[in-house]
């Protein structure tokens, strides 16, 4: 059976996911390094070309006309050998080296008759060309997406060579991400490192000759009568030399156990050499409905069997839209806090193993990190395996980093654009995490240019994912349209604003010029070596805070950055970091990662009695409130750790508080509360003082 979607755990994981979740307040993996060599793979059958490959540098560029395709071409001695996946950007060999490098694989094969190979790539950084056994199988542009190529045709009996040539340079006007094009002094270098490599796994899957691509799971709940109605697209592939009439068959998984449904198949005769789009639909009862969401993140499985092939698949029901200015997830109003993370680890650059994903995703969800554009460009799918199985609300990106107007409108740029959004959107369309598609950050939205651009692009990818929310991550809302017709956030279903200082007048000014959608600030935050250093960081997060509270039309905020990271832009600080994080680079939280915790909590915990008894025996009375401004969501299944005992919190509605009285033993001066999510993760934790 192939998975495409969330695997229960990855291949050789380093921590699995039941210990993720069983292990309140673990800051980091226990079982793993930072040198292990544990990465998520997206199939379950994937026979991976991990581990060593044949290394060398091309800075001359000569490598395609001297043809170091060849299999007789390179001599041991004359290469390195490295571990893939690799970022050779960080390897002390090659350090920031911007240029072609490739890379050369021997392995053995033996050919089955009426099986199709596909060669799988989950992201090369930045244009690939592949050659196996000396023919050219394809080229991909994009760093952060994946791609694959039929070799059935190129594989030999024995050893075969494959070779794959890597090219970071993407400081050119025409590349996604790239360089600006508008001759100003800065125009240089984004704002993250290009850090080149095979950076995530690679691998091969073999497929029947008739087999599915790919598959689309929509989910659209009745909220009132609790029912669903469950439609599957499933793209299949002929690749025999006869047409085919494939029998389909499907399996809905609830807890594993299969639910009886009856369904509604469009099936059709797909001619040899040709790709189809095989439709089916279901209704679910409401005993067979559990909606998915942050606290309560119900996960289904879907066994899409084509003929002799099986694809498995993972979903959640759950419904996201916008109400005048609230985005209601099922029906309620989100009101939750996020972070931008920049993949970026010391020593690693890019490379995304699962110990750092894991520790990343602990980080964040314990910060209250909860609803985020993670960045602007596409992470490691496992992120979004962790974020549907432990809740968190995504808004993905593809790479428009500030493209000018003239790039806008460059129908190149346009097409490379696209290019990556559909892998993108292909790759991630059945994870309930991820709630809206982003087609941009900080572009000119007031040109016309812009407004074409956010026009243009949100209705192409609404014809491939109707089912998100759209919007683009704008910077001049803060002070510069008079007119809502003046600037692009007109075509999006919610407002985002990268807003640094003057918050309370900027988001007052947004709402104006569109009062009726909801606003949500993707990039707020400032250094922690700033005015006040890391204490004027938190006090700075505390400060805005205060203001969004005072504005109900403010659906989320998501900090710049959690995590400090490498770039080349001016402002750099001489270690190569900019320090925007609140933990550093290796992790190590910093005076304001408590703070975000605390007010980003939906949960509010304060003393109002302690009584003191005979035998060492008192009574402590603590309030619990469910914040009902910002952050704000209904408590339920929430648990409560006074010192070494546990007790489960009463549900509560938003801006509703119920007291709790725990007996308290010994005569300890101070005891250590801590409140857990349902999911196992920590929400809020203070010392309470016992007088």
């Amino acid at each position: 059976m192939k998975q495409l979607t969330l695997l229960t755990c990855s291949i050789l994981l380093s921590l699995t996911c039941s210990q993720l979740a069983a292990q309140p307040g673990a800051a980091q993996p226990t079982a793993a390094q930072p040198n292990a060599a544990s990465y998520h793979i997206r199939q379950q059958n994937a026979i991976p070309l991990h581990g060593e490959w044949w290394f060398l540098l091309d800075p001359a560029g000569a490598g395609i006309a001297g043809q170091w395709y060849r299999e007789d071409f390179a001599k041991e001695n004359r290469q390195d050998k490295v571990t893939v996946p690799h970022c050779f950007s960080t390897d002390p060999r090659y350090e920031f080296y911007t240029g072609t490098a490739w890379y050369r694989k021997t392995f053995a094969w033996k050919k089955s008759a009426g099986k199709r190979v596909i060669l799988h790539f989950d992201a090369v950084f930045y244009k690939t060309d592949l050659w196996l056994n000396g023919q050219k199988i394809g080229q991909h542009e994009g760093g952060y997406t994946p791609f694959s190529f039929d070799v059935t045709g190129q594989l030999k009996d024995g050893n075969n060579l494959l070779v794959v040539a890597v090219n970071n340079d993407t400081w050119k006007t025409n590349t996604i991400p790239g360089l600006k094009d508008g001759g100003n002094i800065n125009d240089g270098y984004p704002a993250w490192v290009n850090y080149g490599g095979i950076i995530r796994p690679v691998y091969l899957t073999i497929e029947p000759e008739v087999y599915t691509e790919n598959v689309k799971i929509e989910t659209t709940p009745d909220l009132a009568k609790g029912t669903a109605i469950i439609k599957t697209k499933i793209r299949v592939r002929n690749a025999s030399s006869a047409a085919a009439s494939p029998k389909i068959d499907l399996t809905v998984l609830q807890d594993k156990k299969p639910l009886t449904l009856r369904w509604k198949t469009k099936t059709e005769s797909i001619p040899a050499g040709q790709t189809a789009l095989l439709e089916a639909e279901a209704a679910l009862t409401a005993a067979q409905v559990k909606l998915w969401d942050l606290d309560q993140p119900n996960l289904y499985g879907l066994r899409t069997v084509v003929g002799a092939d099986t694809l498995a698949s993972n979903f959640g029901i759950r419904k996201i839209e916008v109400s005048g200015t609230q985005i209601l997830l099922n029906g309620k109003p989100v009101k939750v806090g996020g972070g931008n993370r920049v993949i970026d680890y010391p020593g690693i650059g890019s490379l995304e193993p699962d110990w750092l994903v894991e520790k990343d995703f602990r980080l964040m969800k314990e910060a209250g990190m909860e609803f985020q554009r993670l960045t602007h460009y596409t992470p490691s799918e496992y992120f979004y395996d962790l974020a549907d199985r432990y809740g968190m609300l995504i808004i993905t990106e593809a790479g428009n980093w500030q493209l000018t107007p003239k790039q806008m409108d460059n129908d190149s740029m346009r097409v490379k654009f696209r290019s990556q959004f559909r892998e993108m959107v292909e790759r991630d369309w059945n994870h309930p995490s991820v709630i809206a598609y982003s087609v941009g950050n900080e572009y000119g939205s007031t040109t016309a240019s812009g407004q074409r651009w956010t026009k243009d692009m949100i209705a192409y990818a609404r014809e491939l994912d109707p089912t998100r929310l759209y919007t683009f991550a704008s910077m001049l809302l803060n002070s510069l349209p008079e007119k809502p017709e003046d600037e692009a956030s007109q075509y999006v279903d919610f407002v985002s604003t990268n807003t640094y200082g003057g918050h309370a007048k900027s988001l007052d000014h947004i709402h104006k010029l569109y009062p009726d959608k909801p606003v949500f600030i993707s990039e707020w935050g400032t250094r922690s070596d700033g005015k006040g250093g890391e204490a004027g960081q938190a006090q700075h997060l505390s400060d805005v805070m205060a203001e969004i509270r005072k504005r109900p039309y403010v659906v989320g905020a998501s900090w710049w950055t959690y995590n400090d990271y490498r770039s080349k832009l001016f402002g750099t600080n001489v270690n190569g970091f900019r320090p925007w994080g609140i933990v550093g680079p290796d992790r190590s939280p910093r005076l304001a990662y408590p703070v975000h915790q605390k007010e980003f909590s939906p949960v509010i915990v304060e003393k109002t009695d302690f009584k003191t008894g005979d035998q060492g025996i008192h009574q402590l009375t603590l309030k619990i409130t469910s914040r009902g401004d910002f952050p704000a969501r209904v408590l339920k299944g929430y648990t409560l750790k006074a010192g070494d005992d546990s007790i489960a919190l009463p549900d509560l509605n938003p801006g509703e508080s119920k007291d709790l009285v725990i007996p308290i033993r010994g005569f300890d001066k101070q005891i250590h509360i801590t409140v857990i999510k349902p999911t196992g993760f920590i929400t809020t934790q203070t010392d309470i003082d016992l007088k």
